[in-house]
C-alpha cells in the first residue's frame, strides 16, 4: 500500500493515524494540508516525511501567484519555512526541502510556470530515489542477517514510514527474499503504538512471523536468548555516530550491549546530518502530553498529572554495531567510515 501518491496534481497521503483499522488516504491540495499531515503524523517517518515535504512545498509553489523570479523564490522560501518548522528532529525534512530550494535558485528559467514544473519533477525524484535508496540499503543490510534470525525492532521503519520498503524492516523484507528463515519481535512502542499498529500490521501483510511483546518485555526477551539482533531506523544520525530515534531506542540498545546483542541501525544518507558531531546538539521533538494521559480518547492517567513526553531519544553511536546505509554499512569509528561512505568510499 502507498505512504503516498501523486494524482492529478493532489498529494493523496496514507493517514496512519487510523491503521490497522482503517485503510484511508488524506487528499492534500495545499501544503498547509501536508503541514497539518505531518504534524498529526498521518505521515511519519523521516525518509516519508522528507518525500512528503518536497512535494508539500511543490503544492505551494502552485499556489504562487508572483509572476516575476525574485518574488516567486522569496514566496516559496516562505512555504518552505512553513515545512521546516513542522518537526524538528527528523533531518529528512530539511534535506528534502533544502534540495528543493537548492535546485530552485540554480534552475535557468525566469517564467514562474516553468520554475513550478520543475519543482513538481525535483518532488517525483526525490520519491523515486528513496524506493532505490530502500532497495540498497536492503541489499547490503541482508548481509549481515543470520540464515536464521530472530529480530528485534523498534516502531515502524517499514514501507510506511519510507515513499515504499523501508529501512529496519527493508533489511528484513530482503533477508527474507534471499531465503533466510527470519523472524520478527515488534515492541509495542508508547505511547503511539507505531510497532503494535503499524508494524505488526506490515508484518502480517508481508507473511513474515511476527510476535508483539508490550516494550518492557524486551530485557526479559534477550535474557531468555529470543533475539539474534536489533534492528532499528533512524531520524537523525550525527557524523560521529549518534543516532536519534524513536523514545525507547536507547534503552534497547543498552540491554542489547548488556546481552551480547548485535544493535544495527538502517538509515539513507540523507538522514545523515554531517554538520553535527554529537547527539546532544540533536532537537528532540516534545509531543502532546495527552499522547501519554490517553490510548486513543479513553484517559488512562489521572487528570493534573505532570506528564514529559520526549518523541524520541539518543543512542550514542558507541552502542551502535553498524549503521547500514543506502551506499553500504558503515562501522566504527563512524566519525571516519560515514565520511567515507559520503565522499564515495565504500
Amino acid at each position: 500500500m502507498d505512504t503516498m501518491r501523486w494524482k492529478q496534481g493532489c498529494l493523496e497521503i496514507l493517514d496512519q493515524t487510523l491503521l490497522p483499522g482503517r485503510a484511508e488516504y488524506i487528499n492534500c491540495d495545499r501544503h498547509k494540508a501536508v503541514c497539518d499531515a505531518i504534524c498529526r503524523l498521518s505521515v511519519r517517518g523521516a525518509p516519508a516525511i522528507g518525500a512528503a515535504a518536497a512535494y508539500g512545498l511543490a503544492l505551494g509553489a502552485a499556489e504562487i501567484e508572483a509572476e516575476d523570479r525574485a518574488g516567486f523564490i522569496v514566496a516559496v522560501e516562505k512555504i518552505a519555512a512553513d515545512l521546516a518548522a513542522t518537526r524538528p528532529t527528523a533531518v529528512n525534512l530539511k534535506w528534502g526541502l533544502d534540495r528543493m530550494l537548492g535546485m530552485l535558485r540554480k534552475h535557468s528559467a525566469v517564467d514562474t510556470g516553468l520554475l513550478k514544473e520543475a519543482l513538481l519533477e525535483e518532488a517525483h525524484a526525490v520519491y523515486r530515489e528513496d524506493l532505490e535508496s530502500n532497495r540498497r540499503m536492503g541489499a547490503f543490510g541482508q548481509a549481515l542477517v543470520p540464515g536464521k534470525a530472530a529480530i528485534l525492532t523498534h516502531c515502524n521503519a517499514g514501507a510506511l514510514a519510507t515513499a515504499g520498503l523501508g529501512t529496519a524492516l527493508g533489511v528484513i523484507r530482503a533477508a527474507r527474499d534471499a531465503g533466510k528463515d527470519v523472524s520478527v519481535y515488534a515492541g509495542e512502542t508508547r505511547p503511539l503504538l507505531q510497532g503494535a499498529r503499524l508494524t505488526a500490521w506490515e508484518m502480517l501483510r508481508e507473511k513474515i512471523p511476527v510476535t508483539l511483546i508490550t516494550d518492557n518485555m524486551a530485557g526479559y526477551l534477550m535474557a531468555r536468548r529470543k533475539v539474534d539482533l536489533v534492528i532499528v531506523g533512524a531520524d537523525r544520525v550525527t557524523a560521529g555516530g549518534d543516532v536519534a530515534n524513536k523514545i525507547g531506542t536507547y534503552g534497547l540498545a543498552v540491554l542489547a550491549r548488556e546481552h551480547g546483542i548485535p544493535f544495527y541501525v538502517a538509515a539513507p544518507m540523507s538522514t545523515i546530518d554531517f554538520d553535527i558531531t554529537s547527539g546532544d546538539q540533536i532537537p528532540i521533538e516534545e509531543r502532546d502530553p495527552r499522547e501519554v494521559t490517553h490510548i486513543a480518547d479513553v484517559r488512562v492517567a489521572p487528570a493534573g498529572v505532570n506528564v514529559w513526553n520526549p518523541a524520541f531519544d539518543v543512542t550514542p553511536g558507541s552502542m551502535v554495531t553498524a549503521i547500514i546505509t543506502d551506499r553500504g554499512t558503515a562501522c566504527p569509528p563512524y566519525a571516519e567510515s560515514l565520511a567515507n561512505l559520503r565522499r564515495g568510499s565504500f
